[in-house]
């Protein structure tokens, strides 16, 4: 999940995250033919850019995440690999 942190907006992280295949819902929204000009707007078109989402996208996320908790743990919540 990105939240916004200074981390989730480096250019490195960025590059990792489009390497790994690591969809970016801002990257949908900023590629839609009209950008949302309110918070309605916004929820709407995120939705539309879930939806529109690969199940085989999902599915691999989610089963990547007890892995991904596993290693915030052992790194103390430090930096991971991911």
């Amino acid at each position: 999940m990105d939240v916004n942190s200074p981390a989730h907006r480096g250019c490195f992280f960025r590059e990792r995250l489009l390497e790994t295949g690591v969809p970016q819902m801002d990257c949908c929204l900023q590629a839609r033919n009209s950008v949302p000009q309110n918070l309605n707007d916004l929820s709407g078109a995120l939705q539309e850019e879930w939806d529109a989402m690969p199940q085989q996208t999902i599915s691999r996320l989610v089963d990547s995440m007890r892995r991904r908790c596993q290693d915030a743990v052992d790194t103390q919540d430090h930096m991971t690999s991911y």
